[in-house]
């Protein structure tokens, strides 16, 4: 008489095995990813965040005293040890208005960014076209 086995034919849980490795791998590979953009990201917004707080400073130095100059060497030490490539400019503007400049070389990992897929557009940069692979903040003051 024949006997039948039933169950699983041979070889089919090493296929389960490598199918499930391979699965853990893809999901692997995609964690390490979204983990390696986070930081990138994270990079761009430190330095958007240090030139911010160095426009506020440049502001609140020419606000207090109006002999302090944007092209002193002490601002352009300061601007280069807080973001790359870092310059500073105040443009004067009528009514006694005046706008600080920080510029910056933007981070490789924010180049070619969508502007759709982007939720917090930055501003313009008061009136002044941006070379490419520059990033800019601009604050508004009265002198």
């Amino acid at each position: 008489m024949n006997s039948h086995r039933y169950g699983n034919p041979p070889g089919s849980t090493l296929l389960e095995v490598m199918i499930a490795v391979a699965l853990v791998a893809v999901t692997a590979l995609g964690l390490v990813a979204t983990q390696l953009w986070m930081t990138r990201h994270a990079n761009a917004t430190a330095a958007r965040e240090r030139a911010a707080f160095v426009a506020d400073s440049l502001v609140e130095a020419v606000r207090g005293s109006s002999a302090t100059g944007t092209d002193s060497a002490q601002w352009k030490s300061r601007v280069a040890s807080m973001v790359p490539n870092g310059e500073t400019s105040i443009a004067a503007q009528a009514a006694g208005m005046a706008t600080a400049r920080v510029t910056w070389a933007a981070l490789p990992e924010t180049h070619g960014v969508v502007p759709a897929n982007v939720i917090d557009m930055p501003e313009f940069c008061g009136d002044v076209a941006v070379p490419k692979g520059t990033a800019c903040i601009a604050i508004a003051f009265a002198k």
